[in-house]
């Protein structure tokens, strides 16, 4: 098995992380699935930022954990979390990093959705 990369954020790869002072619902159905004042919102590169909610304000017992893992040379492993209650379109719409890179430490301890596969995320 290959030993997977690791990367640092710099000049060609950056990423920030910042505390979202607004509040942030995630709603599936007629559920919310979570509900926050404490996001992180984290900005890598030239993708969309992502808002990462804290455990303690999601709704852990609405999520079943996955098998799925995948892995990011800048973040590290991630762990996903499916929505029962959203179908098939909610299979592995939740993501962690449970022991994140130290470049973003900030984030463990967080979840993150994906917007596509819940209904609302505002």
């Amino acid at each position: 098995m290959a030993d997977k990369v690791v990367k640092i954020p710099g000049a060609d790869h950056q990423i920030s992380i910042e505390a979202n002072p607004s509040r942030i619902v995630v709603k599936i159905g007629r559920k919310t699935v979570a509900d926050t004042s404490a996001a992180l919102t984290l900005r890598e590169a030239s993708y969309p930022p992502v808002q990462y909610i804290p455990r303690r304000d999601v709704d852990m017992t609405a999520l079943t954990r996955t098998e799925h893992t995948s892995h990011c040379p800048y973040k590290g492993d991630a762990s996903y979390y499916s929505i029962p209650v959203g179908g098939d379109r909610s299979v592995n719409a939740v993501w962690t990093y449970e022991a994140p890179f130290e470049a973003v430490a900030q984030i463990k301890d967080y979840v993150a959705f994906y917007p596509d596969r819940v209904d609302e995320i505002s």
